[in-house]
């Protein structure tokens, strides 16, 4: 029984990358992971993807690009406020501009730079770089 998809399937995209592995499949897909991987192929970490119907919860077959050198989820979700986003910063990602952080904010899934251009705050969810 998974306890956090979100994860599990970073946790697999991870290994398959490490590997050299050129597509992964990810199961079950969710709307969250769905979004994650959207943001990040925007940023040109990830290929792109395509779901698979199942009728078991589905499957996301996603194209590698090599790209990725670290992500994961940030566990305990913390909060933090619009000028909060330097500390996360610096715990998460290895250098200033490099990288994202992926955060839950009431416009939605985006990025740690969209959110302080729109001046929201929300809960972090997950980085990558």
């Amino acid at each position: 029984m998974l306890n956090d998809p979100l994860e599990a399937a970073l946790s697999k995209i991870m290994n398959a990358e490490r590997v050299g592995k050129r597509e992964v499949l990810i199961q079950p897909a969710s709307s969250m992971i769905k979004k994650v991987l959207i943001i990040m192929n925007e940023h040109n970490f990830l290929g792109s993807f395509e779901e698979i119907v199942d009728g078991r919860g589905g499957i996301l077959k996603v194209n590698l690009l090599g790209n990725l050198n670290n992500c994961g989820v940030v566990k305990p979700r913390f909060s933090t406020k619009k000028d909060g986003f330097e500390k996360w910063e610096k715990r998460y990602l290895p250098a200033k501009d490099f990288g994202l952080i992926l955060v839950s904010t009431p416009n939605g899934l985006m990025t740690h730079n969209n959110a302080k251009e729109k001046l929201l705050g929300g809960k972090l969810i997950a980085y990558c770089y």
